[in-house]
């Protein structure tokens, strides 16, 4: 995530990378689409979903030109560096010489000039700068801090959801919600799940025992592995798959139960947030984006991922809602199909969907706690500083894992924690950061661009019109999302 200049990775061809890329946008927020498709109704979803997708996709390809940009100020920079070594060690140019030289070349060089040994072209994506990086690269220091800041606050949610998603599932197949007669039933946190145990103590329990299990990792330096990545992206891919085949096949013999609303306009702030976090990828872009050995149709591929994650989402709620009464649906889709026999009479395959988020969260989440932690140490690093072993290995992790359990251990709505940290820091992360950067990074690199080069990385919404618009439209939704919240709740 944020960070400094890492290595740029195995490479692999534009088909894995678009492979990749569905596979980190297709996440734990899929699975909370569908209840909010059904508060807000159907067509108003479709309309939303697809403006969302639009603004994700403009955002992502103004993170691929920064990347660009990024990377012809790295080699600017190392090729300036050479030419001071290379004149420092010659003799060929007598003081006059130099000091003539000197007089007549201008202040700012060309940081792009067409007199090259060879065809370089400084704009290639062949470094991995991290939007940390660049964001120190491009932005003033109240910049960075904020960009970290806001990082910081997006990673925190996403925390707090994976660590209520995770004992969610378990306390549903645990308590009980698995057999076949609870198909229309709607618990409460208060109803019993083992004897005296109500849901709640149950869903308590195995908070604490995932974070028993898991929180040590934030201690500690975790990766995930080549072969992880792919047994949990099998497995979403099929949970993913069956779900939508179910559905459909429920809804084709004439017994789905869902009549969702046309629009509900009280359900538009949640939604957005909902598909602001289920879009989010541009924290992850140099990661991905770098190692695609040939990048000449990146364009056309983020294009193409975009399209069909979209066409993805749209069918999986759909069907969903179609499919189910929208007053029973879950903020974990994948609970509807562990106890309804109507949809799922295969008892295995059941607790399959059911625990599927189990497996899939639970890699994913020592990853994001490890990545969180190392922010903190970036957002108060100071050059040449380094800090005491109780605050490296001690501090930092505990201000790291405790905040997310303590809001996981008060709710778990796992709507409304997507909602809000889409809807906040996501917002934050895909729009207004990427906007900045372009922005700057074009300012900072105009008046020492040689007129013949070109960003051949350039993003197709290259006009200020589309920077601004982004900004404007975040700003908007900012204040519509939180009007929303304050109106709600003084209705209560």
């Amino acid at each position: 995530m944020a960070g400094g200049i890492t290595d740029t990775g195995e490479p692999y061809s534009g088909f894995v990378g678009l492979v990749y890329m569905f596979n980190l946008i297709v996440g734990t927020g899929a699975l909370t689409m569908p209840r909010a498709f059904a508060t807000a109704g159907w067509v108003v979803s479709l309309a939303l979903i697809c403006i969302l997708a639009f603004m994700s996709y403009m955002t992502t390809t103004f993170v691929i030109e920064a990347m660009a940009a990024a990377n012809a100020q790295l080699s600017w920079k190392r090729r300036e560096q050479e030419e001071t070594d290379n004149s420092d060690s010659s003799s060929d140019y007598s003081d006059d010489d130099v000091m003539g030289r000197g007089r007549s070349e201008p202040e700012t060089k060309p940081i792009l000039s067409v007199q090259r040994a060879g065809p370089v072209d400084h704009f290639d994506i062949v470094e991995r700068v991290e939007m940390g990086q660049m964001a120190s690269m491009f932005f003033n220091k109240v910049g960075v801090n904020m960009f970290y800041i806001c990082i910081i606050v997006y990673l925190y949610g996403d925390l707090a959801i994976y660590a209520a998603a995770v004992p969610i599932s378990l306390m549903e197949v645990a308590c009980g919600n698995h057999s076949c007669s609870a198909g229309t039933v709607k618990y409460n946190d208060t109803d019993p799940c083992w004897g005296s145990v109500t849901r709640k103590d149950a869903y308590r329990i195995f908070l604490s025992v995932f974070t028993l299990l898991l929180g040590p990792f934030t201690f500690f330096n975790a990766q995930k592995t080549k072969y992880l990545q792919i047994l949990t992206s099998l497995m979403r891919w099929i949970a993913f798959i069956m779900m939508i085949i179910l559905a459909l096949i429920r809804i084709g013999k004439g017994t789905g139960e869902g009549h969702p609303p046309v629009a509900n306009l009280s359900g538009v702030p949640n939604l957005f947030g909902v598909c602001v976090y289920s879009f989010m990828c541009q924290h992850s872009l140099p990661s991905l984006v770098t190692p695609i050995s040939e990048k000449k149709r990146v364009g056309a591929l983020v294009l193409a991922d975009y399209v069909l994650i979209l066409g993805f989402y749209v069918l999986l709620s759909l069907t969903a809602i179609f499919c189910f009464d929208s007053s029973l649906l879950y903020d974990m889709y994948t609970l509807n199909f562990t106890d309804n026999c109507n949809v799922l009479d295969i008892p295995v395959l059941r607790y399959f969907l059911g625990l599927f988020p189990v497996f899939t969260i639970s890699t994913n989440f020592p990853i994001i706690a490890v990545t969180l932690r190392n922010n903190w140490k970036t957002l108060f690093h100071r050059d040449g500083g380094t800090y005491p072993w109780v605050v490296d290995r001690v501090v930092f992790p505990l201000i790291t894992l405790i905040p997310p359990i303590v809001v996981a251990f008060c709710t778990h709505n796992l709507e409304s924690l997507v909602g809000i940290t889409g809807a906040y820091a996501g917002t934050g992360i895909q729009y207004i950061v990427p906007a900045f950067l372009v922005f700057y990074a074009r300012r900072h690199l105009e008046p020492v661009m040689d007129r013949d080069a070109i960003n051949k990385h350039k993003s197709p919404f290259h006009h200020a019109f589309w920077v601004w618009f982004v900004i404007i439209w975040a700003v908007f939704c900012l204040m519509f999302v939180t009007a929303n919240i304050i109106l709600t709740d003084t209705k209560k």
